[in-house]
């Protein structure tokens, strides 16, 4: 069986560095990825899965927010994401969002985001390494948990911005010591998972390689879905190739 194809989206400043190292992980897992970004082409026909990637804060705007801090922001981005993600999941389009893609998961299904979180939770507990040395504990009996294992782990969260009110459909799948949401996932089918630390850069943790296969088997449940309606539908299609 072919690799599953996954787009994955990227800022247009700093994909060239993140893109290998996310495909990196989905080829250790058997499948393989495409980058898009908001100034490149994107073609949900084309994929089983995607992957929106980590980046500069969300845009306050789009959820009700205001801008309150000095941030570097993309709009472009934002719009081009939220976008990819509303139409992947209306599509049944499996869908994992790592850092600000949880993030954008988070707010594509209208939920919101705490913009100082650190000032929320304490500075005192903020990690500015990229090494795992944050402690997240995995909620039983979530999605998460079931493909990664419900013990705590320790993870490279960095980012400033926080889930605060889960979007429609989502439930929070792991948190910090602090309380701080640091997974999300949805309930139900399509597969949408969002853990807002940088899974891709441990790629030697058998627990966080374990997150891009479970990405890997929900696409290719859809593409063999996928395949079995277009099937169904050329076979009551009228053959008129003998006219």
């Amino acid at each position: 069986m072919t690799r599953p194809v996954i787009g994955v989206s990227t800022s247009e400043r700093t994909g060239w560095r993140v893109f290998p190292l996310i495909n990196l992980n989905l080829w250790l897992v058997g499948a393989r990825g495409v980058r898009w970004g908001s100034k490149r082409e994107y073609d949900l026909d084309q994929v089983d899965g995607v992957i929106i990637g980590g980046g500069d804060d969300i845009a306050p705007e789009l959820y009700g927010g205001r801008q309150g801090v000095s941030v570097r922001l993309d709009r472009e981005r934002d719009a081009f994401e939220r976008r990819v993600a509303e139409e992947a999941l209306f599509r049944n389009i499996p869908v994992l969002g790592i850092c600000r893609g949880a993030q954008m998961l988070n707010v594509a299904l209208g939920g919101t985001l705490d913009q100082n979180a650190w000032q929320t939770y304490g500075m005192h507990k903020k990690i500015t390494t990229i090494l795992p040395k944050r402690e997240v504990c995995v909620k039983p009996d979530t999605h998460l948990g079931r493909h990664a294992g419900e013990e705590p782990m320790m993870v490279n969260a960095l980012h400033s911005q926080a889930v605060e009110r889960l979007g429609n459909g989502l439930r929070m799948s792991a948190h910090d010591t602090s309380g701080m949401v640091q997974a999300i996932e949805r309930v139900q089918d399509p597969f949408a998972m969002g853990v807002q630390w940088h899974p891709e850069h441990l790629f030697y943790a058998r627990r966080q390689r374990a997150i891009f296969r479970a990405l890997k088997t929900a696409s290719l449940a859809y593409r063999q879905e996928r395949c079995q309606t277009d099937a169904v539908k050329n076979d009551v299609l009228p053959d008129h190739s003998a006219a």
